[in-house]
Parts: structure tokens; sequence; C-alpha cells
């Protein structure tokens, strides 16, 4: 996990790729907030926002962590986002503000995410003894 970047001082996670497609993640799912009725801008669609930006930002606020072990809290925080988008997207599709299709594309998406958060939590915690 090195950074490419050098002239940018400790933002090395902008080089991982669980934090590039965690971005792409979050562009979809913003994409699909877009078709949320307006009655839903302070509810829905802004606790959906909310939650992928969490996701980001709990990556970020890790890597500059002290520890392996106090990084493995924020990637563990940032899965629990990320369940929290799959519940508002659980709701979207019951509301049916999107269709069957978006629904499991989106939880397609979530899915490959998921795995890599938990795939990072793991190296974390083996780095960790």
């Amino acid at each position: 996990m090195t950074t490419k970047n050098k002239d940018l001082y400790g933002f090395r996670f902008r080089d991982w790729d669980i934090y590039k497609d965690a971005v792409k993640f979050r562009n979809y799912i913003n994409g699909l907030c877009k078709k949320f009725p307006d009655e839903e801008k302070f509810s829905l669609t802004s606790q959906t926002k909310r939650a992928c930006n969490s996701i980001l930002l709990n990556i970020a606020e890790g890597a500059n962590k002290n520890s392996d072990k106090d990084m493995r809290l924020y990637i563990n925080r940032a899965q629990t986002s990320l369940d929290e988008v799959v519940a508002c997207l659980d709701c979207a599709i019951e509301d049916e503000y999107i269709n069957k299709t978006e629904h499991e594309e989106s939880l397609s998406r979530a899915s490959e995410l998921a795995k890599q958060l938990r795939g990072f939590s793991k190296h974390l915690a083996s780095a960790t003894g």
C-alpha cells in the first residue's frame, strides 16, 4: 500500500483500488438517487447519499491511523455504511423508486465492494497477528 503520488502528503488511500471502487459505487448510487421523488430529498435520498459518503470517508480516515488494528475499525465502519446503503436500496425498490434491474445491479455492486472490504479487514487482522 504505497503511495504512487508522492507530491500529495499522506493521501495514500487515493491509490487504493478499494477506495477507487467505492467512489465508482457512490457515483452509481447517486445517479439512482436522482430518480427518487422530491419528497424524499431530506429523508431516503439524503440518508442513502450520506451512507455512500461514509464508506469513502471511513476508508480515508482509517488510512492514516497508527496501527492496522485501528485502521481495521474504520474499514469495518465502512462495511456497516455499505449495509446501510443496501437497506436504503431495499426501501427504494419497496417504494417503487427504482426497478428490479436497478436494484439487482446495485446489490451486485454492493456485494463486490463488500468482498473487498471484508478482504481488506481480514488482511489487516492477519497483519496484527
